[in-house]
């Protein structure tokens, strides 16, 4: 007999003693002999079947934690790299869902043995980020999990049987690559060429020069005159925390036969993105928070009247001509924006222009590439100027996004344990840095 067919015989047999049951309460009175004995009968199979049941399940989830994942090993293996020393494939096979279900039933034997590899190759991970400057609060996710190619299986939403929340089941192409890719793909600094780097430990300084060595002509016979070294500093980059979680209903984690890995990944990797992006950009620099472009002191500005003013066509040329007069103009600049102030540069003429040619040409202005990016604020205030915006330019190759090590994933089943939800920290240790200061320009008072 199948598992399906015993949940249904298990499920006759229950309503069959029901009936008995439903049908003495009617009639007020007791059973009769033949009733009590084939009451007692009908219970028994139910119990019986449930047994096999449940004995079926746990097989099954067993049998779902014994893959051809090897078990790791301390010694050199020339196929065993990153943090947690895992196999390509034993990297494919890592499930984060997996881990997640153990982590939030704990006294689930069944669960735990079926997640014996992934908690295994977390705690891998967790003894290699011991130096690294963070402070592991769940469990971490290692990084050549990350760098692996996600999933790209039908998904089904966080909500079973909500169809507003998700809750149909639909093929999705998801981006075929990896958790880290997903990131950089939707990182608008990333688009516009910015410096990621990973796998990070302790406290970075990356040296910058600050001042050029200067020359003498030498006449013969005479001594140079007064020359001078190059001089340096340091551009330090620390661990700053960025939490973001997703909700899974318990239900789903527990009874869906459909993948939610790529889903997952890609949720969590998307609300991460929207930090950073927003760090990286106008990232106040308190509270824990990375310092952005827009709040940095010491790039070059350009700005408009008393409350603000629309941005013209000499005004977006300024912004370039701010970078190049510091020397720090190259040939693949960006402009970043909001889509408000991209919508105005589209519709409005270039200087002098009888044409009609916008500022906004397809997607560069001035040209150079020109991103838009809801992720810049439009509703700065200057004087009695409200809802006003900025303009970023510069070389975005110095813009540098440090990561260290892998995600650090808490369950936290309590939250909305009255709906049965369970909730999904991941924190991730990130700092951004500018390296010089004159490769970028804004304006934070465009109307």
């Amino acid at each position: 007999m199948t598992e399906a067919e015993m949940r249904a015989a298990s499920k006759a047999a229950l309503d069959a003693a029901r009936v008995l049951a439903d049908t003495a309460a009617a009639e007020n009175r007791d059973f009769t002999d033949a009733e009590k004995t084939d009451y007692a009968a009908k219970l028994g199979e139910v119990r019986s079947l449930d047994q096999r049941v449940a004995r079926a399940e746990e097989l099954r989830t067993l049998n779902a934690g014994r893959d051809d994942r090897a078990p790791l090993k301390t010694g050199a293996d020339d196929n065993r790299t990153g943090e947690a020393g895992l196999t390509a494939n034993e990297t494919s096979k890592f499930s984060i869902v997996r881990l997640m279900r153990a982590l939030s039933n704990p006294a689930d034997r069944a669960a735990q043995a079926a997640a014996a590899f992934e908690l295994e190759a977390s705690a891998a991970a967790a003894r290699k980020l011991g130096d690294s400057g963070s402070e592991l609060r769940g469990v971490s996710i290692p990084r050549e999990v990350l760098n692996a190619p996600s999933p790209g299986h039908e998904t089904r939403a966080l909500t079973v049987g909500t169809a507003t929340a998700g809750g149909n089941t639909v093929a999705t192409n998801l981006l075929a690559g990896s958790f880290i890719e997903v990131l950089r793909n939707r990182l608008s600094v990333m688009q516009a060429g910015a410096t990621m780097l990973n796998d990070l430990v302790g406290f970075v300084a990356i040296p910058r020069q600050t001042g050029a060595a200067s020359t003498s002509w030498v006449t013969e016979g005479n001594a140079p005159g007064a020359v001078s070294a190059q001089t340096f500093d340091q551009v330090p980059l620390s661990p700053k925390t960025l939490a973001v979680y997703v909700d899974a209903s318990r239900r789903l984690l527990l009874q869906s036969s459909i993948d939610i890995e790529a889903f997952i990944r890609n949720d969590i990797a998307a609300q991460m993105a929207i930090g950073i992006d927003y760090a990286a950009l106008n990232g106040p620099g308190t509270g824990g928070s990375p310092k952005g472009i827009l709040q940095t002191s010491g790039i070059g500005s350009i700005a408009h009247g008393v409350n603000g003013g629309a941005m013209t066509w000499a005004d977006w040329v300024a912004l370039e001509t701010a970078v190049a007069i510091a020397n720090a103009d190259v040939s693949t600049m960006t402009y970043i924006t909001n889509a408000a102030q991209r919508g105005t540069a589209k519709s409005t003429a270039r200087l002098g222009n009888t044409s009609g040619i916008p500022i906004w040409d397809g997607n560069e202005v001035n040209g150079y590439r020109a991103i838009a990016s809801n992720q810049v604020p439009g509703n700065l205030t200057k004087g009695t100027g409200t809802n006003l915006s900025a303009v970023a330019f510069g070389n975005f190759a110095d813009l540098i996004i440090g990561m260290w090590g892998g995600l650090d994933m808490i369950v936290d089943p309590y939250t909305s344990s009255t709906t049965g939800t369970v909730r999904f920290v991941a924190l991730q240790d990130v700092d951004i840095a500018l390296r010089r200061l004159a490769s970028f320009a804004a304006c934070i008072d465009a109307v």
